[in-house]
């Protein structure tokens, strides 16, 4: 190989090496811009479920991987509440990818449900909420459990099948002392049309299945908690 040869071929792993680190600090600095403030949208969604108006299902494909930020959708695997009578899915039927599931009723007791769905679970929750409002810790470990997959120091975007268990958790966050200006409820995976769908419903033959492996499902056991 002549020396042009080997210059020619030092200069295009040189280009290839820049243009990477490049687009490592372009996609950094994009991450990290900075967010709009939360704000209610309007609507009967914004009104009722408290939707944010800037980052939404229509949106959240642009707001996915930040560093500073955390994603968490709400729902249970298979909720007791039968959310199919209000066009919804009882069963965790996909999921935006960069979310992680953490089931808001393991966290606290959930009241005010449509009359159609009835009632979720009912059983152990980490809190329950009283009927001022506030709410109380069951076992020793509750707040460590919020602190951690919830942290105060990053942005909080909060997804669940119709937006209420993203809005309750974003109620029940501001309450106990986090920063409501860093907290979006961005609304339900039901509304969702953006290109970060994770498919877990699929139907073969005759029979619905639900790929429940596919879900990054953090599953709380009470038994490793010491009740107050």
């Amino acid at each position: 190989m002549n020396k042009k040869n080997i210059w020619l071929g030092l200069g295009v792993v040189l280009a290839f090496i820049l243009g990477g680190v490049l687009s490592y600090f372009i996609f950094r600095e994009n991450s990290l811009a900075p967010l709009p403030t939360p704000t209610v949208g309007e609507g009967i969604r914004g009104s009722q479920f408290g939707v944010d108006k800037n980052i939404n299902e229509e949106t959240i494909d642009n707001y996915l991987n930040r560093e500073d930020s955390v994603y968490r959708d709400m729902r249970m695997l298979i909720d007791e509440g039968d959310y199919e009578s209000i066009g919804g899915d009882s069963y965790l039927s996909g999921f935006v990818k960069g979310f992680e599931v953490i089931p808001l009723p393991y966290i606290v007791n959930v009241t005010g449900l449509p009359e159609e769905v009835g009632n979720t679970y009912q059983g152990k929750t980490l809190f329950t909420q009283q009927e001022d409002g506030s709410y109380v810790a069951n076992y020793e470990e509750s707040m460590a459990f919020l602190e951690y997959y919830f942290p105060k120091d990053k942005n909080i975007f909060l997804m669940c099948g119709g937006a209420g268990y993203a809005g309750m958790t974003k109620n029940m966050l501001i309450s106990l002392g986090w920063d409501e200006n860093k907290i979006y409820n961005v609304g339900g995976y039901w509304y969702y049309e953006g290109e970060n769908n994770v498919t877990v419903k699929r139907t073969v033959g005759d029979e619905t299945v639900y790929d429940f492996w596919k879900v990054p499902y953090h599953e709380i056991d009470f038994s490793e908690f010491h009740e107050v």
